[in-house]
Order: C-alpha cells, then sequence, then structure tokens
C-alpha cells in the first residue's frame, strides 16, 4: 500500500551500566576496585534506499527502539555495545520535527544517511573513580539513556518529468508505452490512486545512448481539487522537485484550452513556482483530430505562450518517440538547474555525541521560592544533568560524588550568591531532590 506521509517515534539504546566489583585473588588481600564501564546504546539512523518507493512499513508499526548497552564486568571488561538500528525510507524522504514545522533533514540519495536518536554512552565502572582519598570506590556509573525522539516522515518522489493533466487523459497509458511501469488502465476516472514510477533507457530507441531518466505519473487533478475535490492535493508534493512537466491534454476534449487553464490555476494555488518550470504541453489521442483542429490548437497555444506542443497517439505511436527525446532533451538541461526542496546539508544534522568529559559544564540555577520553609532551587547544566542521569540515588558513595561534582562545577558559590542555606532543597534533573549541605 502506498504511503507517503507517518509520524514515528524513536528511542535510541540506553548504555549499559558500569561494574562496581573488587580484586578477589588468593594471597592478595587488599584487591582494589577492578568494575569495568558499560557499553554504549544503539543510535537509530535513517537509510535512503533506492529500492523502496512507499513508507508503508512505517504504517503499522511507528516506535522503533534500539539495543540498550551490556553492563560491564570485573576485571575492568567494559560490557559489549548494542548494534545501531538503521531503518529504510526510500530516496526523496523529507524529515521534520513531529510538528512538521522544521525540515531536519532531506535524504534523495541511495546511501544517505541521519542520525535521529544517539544511543547513551556506557556507565563508569568503580575502577575510574578511585584517587588518593577514595581507594576503594563502592559505586559505579548507571548507563546514560538514549535519545527519545519524534518525527514526520514525508515522501516526495525523486522523478526527472512529472506527468500531470485531468483524469482519463492517457497518462497511465503513456507511461506504461516509454517504460517498464505497468500501471492499472482503464476508462473511467480515477484509476490511478497512487503516483507510478517508470524508468526511460534511452538505448531502447539509440543503441548510443545509456542514460535514463525518471518519469512519474501523477494521479489526476480536477477543478476544484484545491477544496479538496477529487483526490485533492495528495500527490503534488511528487512533483516538487521534478525536473520538468509534462501537461497530458486529451484531443478530443470539448475544450483543451480550458482543460489546460483549469489545470494551470490548481497548480497555482498549491504552489506557484510550479508554473515556472519546464514544461511539455502534449495533446493525447490524436488520432482522433482533424488537420483543421490540429492547426487551430497550436494558434490557440502559442497565443498562451506554449511553444513545445507535441500530439501524440497511442494507438498510432505518433510522435512517441519524438516525446522521449524532447523530454530527454529537457531534462538534461534543467535537471542541475532546478531549485533543490532544501539547501540543508545532511552532513550539519548528524548527532555527534561528545565524550562525557566534553560536555558544557555551564550550571543554570533558578529559586523556586520557599516550599515547607525551605528555599527550593533548580540546578540544571548540559554535563551536570548528564552526572545525575547516571547517578545511582540509592549508593550513598554515589551520592557524595554528586556533591563533589557540585563543588568542582562552582555550584555552591552561585547557590551561596543568591541566598541559599545549608538545608534548602536543590532539585535536580528528572526530579532528584538533595539537601543543600555548604
Amino acid at each position: 500500500m502506498f504511503c507517503d506521509q507517518v509520524k514515528v517515534r524513536l528511542a535510541a539504546g540506553k548504555g549499559g551500566d558500569g561494574c562496581k566489583s573488587f580484586r578477589r585473588e588468593k594471597h592478595v588481600p587488599y584487591g582494589g576496585p577492578n568494575g569495568g564501564d558499560g557499553g554504549r546504546g544503539g543510535d537509530i539512523y535513517f537509510i535512503a534506499d533506492a529500492n523502496l518507493n512507499t513508507l508503508s512499513d512505517f504504517r503499522n508499526k511507528i516506535t522503533f527502539r534500539a539495543k540498550d548497552g551490556e553492563r560491564g564486568y570485573s576485571k575492568n571488561m567494559t560490557g559489549a555495545e548494542a548494534p545501531d538500528m538503521y531503518l529504510k525510507v526510500p530516496c526523496g524522504t523529507m524529515i521534520y520535527d513531529v510538528t512538521h514545522d522544521n525540515l531536519i533533514a532531506d535524504l534523495k540519495v541511495h546511501g544517505e544517511l541521519f542520525k535521529a536518536a544517539a544511543g547513551g554512552i556506557g556507565g563508569k565502572g568503580n575502577a575510574n573513580f578511585t584517587s588518593s582519598i577514595r581507594k576503594t570506590p563502592a559505586f559505579a556509573e548507571l548507563g546514560e539513556p538514549g535519545e527519545e525522539k519524534e518525527y514526520f516522515l514525508e515522501l516526495r518522489l525523486v522523478a526527472d518529468v512529472g506527468i500531470i493533466g485531468f483524469p482519463s487523459v492517457g497518462k497511465s497509458t503513456l507511461i506504461s508505452r516509454i517504460s517498464d511501469a505497468r500501471p492499472k488502465i482503464a476508462e473511467y476516472h480515477f484509476t490511478t490512486l497512487i503516483p507510478n514510477l517508470g524508468v526511460v533507457e534511452m538505448r531502447r530507441y539509440d543503441k548510443k545512448m545509456a542514460d535514463t531518466f525518471v518519469v512519474a505519473d501523477i494521479p489526476g487533478l480536477i477543478e476544484g481539487a484545491s477544496e479538496g475535490k477529487g483526490l485533492g492535493y495528495d500527490f503534488l508534493r511528487h512533483i516538487a522537485r521534478t525536473a520538468i512537466l509534462v501537461h497530458l491534454i486529451e484531443g478530443n476534449s470539448p475544450d483543451p484550452i480550458s482543460d489546460f487553464k483549469k489545470i494551470n490555476i490548481e497548480l497555482k494555488k498549491y504552489d506557484p513556482k510550479l508554473l515556472k518550470k519546464e514544461r511539455i504541453v502534449v495533446i493525447s489521442k490524436s488520432d482522433l483530430i482533424s488537420d483543421t483542429e490540429r492547426k487551430k490548437l497550436k494558434k490557440d497555444f502559442l497565443k498562451l505562450k506554449v511553444r513545445d506542443l507535441i500530439f501524440i497517439s497511442a494507438v498510432t505511436n505518433e510522435n512517441i518517440t519524438e516525446l522521449i527525446f524532447k523530454m530527454r532533451e529537457k531534462v538534461k538541461a534543467n535537471k542541475a538547474e532546478s531549485e533543490p526542496i532544501s539547501e540543508l546539508n545532511i552532513e550539519e544534522f548528524k548527532i555527534f555525541r561528545p565524550h562525557l568529559e566534553k560536555l558544557s559544564k555551564h550550571v543554570d540555577i533558578i529559586d523556586f521560592g520557599v516550599i515547607d520553609g525551605k528555599h527550593n532551587y533548580e540546578i540544571s547544566g548540559p554535563r551536570f544533568d548528564q552526572i545525575i542521569k547516571m547517578t545511582d540515588f540509592s549508593n550513598e558513595e554515589a551520592l557524595g560524588r554528586v556533591y563533589d561534582v557540585m563543588i568542582k562545577l562552582g555550584v555552591n558559590p552561585k547557590l551561596k550568591k543568591i541566598g541559599a542555606k545549608r538545608g534548602d532543597i536543590l532539585i535536580l534533573k528528572n526530579g532528584h531532590k538533595i539537601i543543600y549541605l555548604d
């Protein structure tokens, strides 16, 4: 089933907990700590895959969770890192924040990666916390939680040529004639309910040519699509990044000029930029048109400044090859100049998790006021918050380390400056509360 818009929830893997252990060897009466570090949790990536053309894999499953890192072991053995998770999406997938307001990444090329959620780093084992005054630390860090993110995915098919026009004008027939695509063809409106893609191989028409281009058959627009009539604008997003448009008009229509203008009105309402795209106007079913009618149509379209007008017939194959070469010519001339959907560089949006010690040590303190006779202060900062997340508050030594870190990061002088007193309540990340002891 075709699907081009979905919301997904991602949960990267948690880092493995550090190990708390001590050497237990014969004839070694004072074995020191030898707890190893936990392994890193799994990251989650989106990867563009040219073999896909729909987001339907995300229709029934919208939550994805990477594996957690393995805990550390004694004898300074580090736990195994969790494998990363790769979610395949079609080329042309645009990744927005969950509100669909901000474009974060645009995956256009096969194999292009976006790191969507970073796994947590592993907690350090107790072997890392020995010092001149702490000979036998009896605590280890917990693994850092993985990032949890929500995204809105929108697919805009990557095609060189977009075929547009009213229903039943011959779009599906044309794409079946010039490529290996086999869309459903019938003599009633809205036979095509999803975009069809076809690859035109030029060697079929000239053995000296080895290039190809991709054609998309966009389901039929009708007058009033902007008000939701017919299929509405559901699929017009798929012609946004095409190099050129082929506007197909039924030759035996009562008023081909009116048909042309009506489609232009709907395109303008959706996005005025679409009218600026290079376009070939094609009159289909030309075997049903007399020479007199052809001459009149040429004059009428010339008045509308349409210079590329081609008459074709799927029955007699009239001008089918000519149209293919005209499309190839226009694609080559406009592909490099076509406006990209986004100027974003995917490299700028990869999430790189720094080492624990490299996070900013800036700490903000907010006075919440007095509750039960005690002042309450919220303390937050990148490095400080990470330590809090990885602290086992049920362990007294681990809690003592939090107070040590507050001194090292200069938290106490800031608290004193705003009037904090011994016994006041300090509110930490994730709702943890401790007593101010300075």
